[in-house]
Protein backbone atom coordinates (compact mmCIF):
# COMPACT_ATOMS: atom_id res chain seq x y z
CA UNK A 1 0.00 0.00 0.00
CA UNK A 2 1.57 3.26 -1.02
CA UNK A 3 1.50 6.37 1.00
CA UNK A 4 -1.24 8.02 -1.30
CA UNK A 5 -3.61 5.00 -0.12
CA UNK A 6 -2.34 5.27 3.35
CA UNK A 7 -2.92 8.99 3.66
CA UNK A 8 -6.45 8.57 1.96
CA UNK A 9 -7.82 5.82 4.36
CA UNK A 10 -6.46 7.83 7.80
CA UNK A 11 -8.22 10.54 5.90
CA UNK A 12 -11.32 8.85 5.56
CA UNK A 13 -11.76 7.29 9.08
CA UNK A 14 -10.45 10.97 10.60
CA UNK A 15 -13.76 12.45 8.83
CA UNK A 16 -15.91 9.31 10.17
CA UNK A 17 -15.02 10.23 13.88
CA UNK A 18 -15.95 14.19 13.09
CA UNK A 19 -19.07 12.75 11.51
CA UNK A 20 -19.79 10.46 14.58
CA UNK A 21 -19.21 13.86 17.08
CA UNK A 22 -21.12 15.38 15.07
CA UNK A 23 -24.27 13.28 14.67
CA UNK A 24 -24.12 13.10 18.54
CA UNK A 25 -23.56 17.16 19.29
CA UNK A 26 -26.34 17.71 17.15
CA UNK A 27 -28.89 15.33 16.67
CA UNK A 28 -29.27 15.83 13.08
CA UNK A 29 -28.72 14.08 9.59
CA UNK A 30 -28.69 16.71 7.74
CA UNK A 31 -25.33 18.25 9.17
CA UNK A 32 -24.03 15.10 9.61
CA UNK A 33 -24.23 14.52 5.09
CA UNK A 34 -23.24 18.38 4.97
CA UNK A 35 -20.32 17.34 7.23
CA UNK A 36 -19.69 14.34 5.36
CA UNK A 37 -19.81 16.02 1.53
CA UNK A 38 -17.44 19.07 3.02
CA UNK A 39 -14.93 16.40 4.64
CA UNK A 40 -14.75 14.41 1.16
CA UNK A 41 -14.55 17.55 -0.74
CA UNK A 42 -11.48 18.68 1.73
CA UNK A 43 -9.75 15.46 1.10
CA UNK A 44 -10.21 15.07 -2.38
CA UNK A 45 -9.28 18.59 -2.95
CA UNK A 46 -5.78 18.01 -1.00
CA UNK A 47 -5.14 14.46 -1.95
CA UNK A 48 -6.14 14.67 -5.54
CA UNK A 49 -4.79 16.90 -7.76
CA UNK A 50 -2.23 16.45 -10.08
CA UNK A 51 0.76 17.88 -7.80
CA UNK A 52 2.66 17.28 -10.93
CA UNK A 53 0.85 20.57 -12.57
CA UNK A 54 0.28 22.18 -9.47
CA UNK A 55 3.91 21.67 -8.26
CA UNK A 56 5.37 24.84 -10.39
CA UNK A 57 4.43 28.54 -9.66
CA UNK A 58 0.90 29.58 -9.69
CA UNK A 59 1.51 31.58 -13.22
CA UNK A 60 2.31 28.48 -14.61
CA UNK A 61 -0.56 26.23 -13.02
CA UNK A 62 -2.49 27.12 -16.60
CA UNK A 63 0.12 25.80 -19.17
CA UNK A 64 0.27 22.35 -20.06
CA UNK A 65 2.88 20.56 -19.24
CA UNK A 66 5.77 19.33 -21.35
CA UNK A 67 7.53 15.87 -20.57
CA UNK A 68 10.71 17.34 -20.50
CA UNK A 69 9.21 19.77 -17.09
CA UNK A 70 7.94 16.48 -15.70
CA UNK A 71 10.29 14.63 -12.91
CA UNK A 72 9.68 11.14 -12.31
CA UNK A 73 12.35 11.07 -9.31
CA UNK A 74 10.46 8.47 -6.53
CA UNK A 75 11.39 11.06 -3.41
CA UNK A 76 8.76 12.69 -2.19
CA UNK A 77 10.85 15.04 -0.12
CA UNK A 78 11.02 17.22 -3.23
CA UNK A 79 7.47 16.34 -4.31
CA UNK A 80 5.56 19.47 -2.17
CA UNK A 81 7.43 22.21 -2.83
CA UNK A 82 6.73 25.49 -0.82
CA UNK A 83 5.30 28.62 -2.56
CA UNK A 84 3.67 30.96 -0.84
CA UNK A 85 0.72 32.15 -2.73
CA UNK A 86 -0.42 28.24 -3.10
CA UNK A 87 -0.40 28.10 0.38
CA UNK A 88 -2.25 31.63 0.40
CA UNK A 89 -4.74 29.97 -1.69
CA UNK A 90 -5.48 26.82 0.12
CA UNK A 91 -5.80 28.47 3.16
CA UNK A 92 -7.85 31.27 1.98
CA UNK A 93 -10.27 28.28 0.24
CA UNK A 94 -10.38 25.94 3.05
CA UNK A 95 -10.43 28.47 6.13
CA UNK A 96 -13.41 30.07 4.13
CA UNK A 97 -15.11 26.94 3.70
CA UNK A 98 -14.18 25.95 7.64
CA UNK A 99 -15.78 29.13 8.68
CA UNK A 100 -19.07 28.59 7.02
CA UNK A 101 -19.51 24.98 8.01
CA UNK A 102 -18.98 25.56 11.45
CA UNK A 103 -21.22 28.70 11.13
CA UNK A 104 -23.77 25.98 9.54
CA UNK A 105 -23.09 23.12 12.75
CA UNK A 106 -23.30 25.67 15.40
CA UNK A 107 -26.74 27.27 14.09
CA UNK A 108 -29.77 25.66 15.66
Amino acid sequence: MNNVDRNFQLSVACLATIIVFIGLYTQSLQKMVVTYFIGMLGIIGVLSPDWESFDQSVSQWCNPLKVDNLTFESDTSTRFRFYPVRVAIFTIVYGFVLYKWWMFISSE
